[in-house]
């Protein structure tokens, strides 16, 4: 089988795909522009979240039998399609989930004791101590918007530093240790909201003018999920006129951002979609992805 590999991979694991007889290229700087035209000769792909496989480029790809997306989400996937042309589609959903739990456990701190802003104070050769009086996150109520594998992990994480969690996930009936609600009341009940869902038809802005109206003054909103979750034109209103706090964002609509003014207010942090950026994440989405890609190959036999 030969395997393309669109994305950055750890070499250790394209060497393990290698030795279990795949044919694997390495091409993890290649264009849109010039996938369409390389593709085509492959039994296989890997990709990140740079990499996009969209209807128009599995339509011109009739060898493609399996698409690997080192990752939690496949948004960057025209994934149903692909599914209806037999082609088998694939992630790695549990590798980075530490990594991602741990940023949104920085962003929480970060806020909580406007570190940025003190850093960014000292280099500047100020020593303006009075300025940077935070609030500590422990009996605060963290809410968190979707408690799939990242949500728990950074459930367990909160718990652990006295946080109070609740959480709303539609597709979840029951969660020892963590209080199931409404959006509603995780909405009027949270310190602290932090989202962990995939962006979908249903999840598109459904944090919008409406939902933080319905927050508390001074609410503080992380998103290492995906970007289009919050409406960011409405929490440019939320965050100037003073009912958010802060908030910490590592992901976007637009990746890179096409308007950075959200990015420039005083009280956004950003990050530039690093959630899985961690030696450790990289080393099990490498292993993740060389497993699947093994078996698959195997079961073709």
């Amino acid at each position: 089988m030969k395997v393309l590999i669109c994305d950055k991979t750890e070499n250790e694991y394209i060497e393990q795909m290698r030795a279990a007889g795949l044919t694997v290229d390495v091409r993890d700087d290649i264009t849109p522009e010039e996938l369409p035209n390389v593709l085509p000769a492959y039994d296989g792909m890997v990709v990140r979240s740079r990499t996009k496989v969209r209807q128009p480029l599995i339509d011109v790809c009739p060898n493609l039998k399996v698409i690997v997306r080192g990752g939690a989400g496949l948004d960057t996937i025209d994934h149903e399609y692909a599914k209806s042309k037999g082609i088998t589609v694939m992630n790695t959903p549990l590798a980075n989930s530490a990594s991602v739990a741990e940023l949104t456990i920085g962003f929480m701190l970060m806020m909580a004791r406007s570190l940025y802003q003190a850093a960014a104070s000292v280099k500047a050769e100020k020593w303006d101590k009075k300025s940077f009086n935070g609030d500590e996150i422990g009996g605060k109520t963290l809410g968190l918007v979707g408690v799939g594998n990242i949500g728990k992990e950074v459930a367990k994480r909160a718990s652990v530093m006295g946080m109070t969690v609740v959480a709303y996930d539609p597709y979840v009936k029951e969660l020892p240790g963590i209080q199931l609600v409404s959006l509603d009341e995780l909405l009027a009940q949270s310190d602290y909201i932090s989202l962990h869902l995939p962006k979908t038809k249903e999840s598109a802005n459904m944090i919008s003018t409406e939902q933080f109206a319905k927050m508390k003054k001074g609410v503080r909103i992380v998103n290492c999920a995906r970007g289009g979750i919050i409406d960011e034109n409405a929490l440019y209103e939320a965050l100037t006129s003073g009912k958010v706090a802060g908030a910490a964002l590592d992901v976007y609509a637009e990746e890179p951002p096409i308007d950075w003014k959200l990015l420039k207010l005083d009280n956004v942090i950003g990050a530039p979609h690093i959630g899985a950026s961690t030696k450790e994440a990289q080393g099990r989405v490498g292993a993740e992805v060389a497993e699947k890609l093994i078996a698959f190959a195997k079961n073709q036999k």
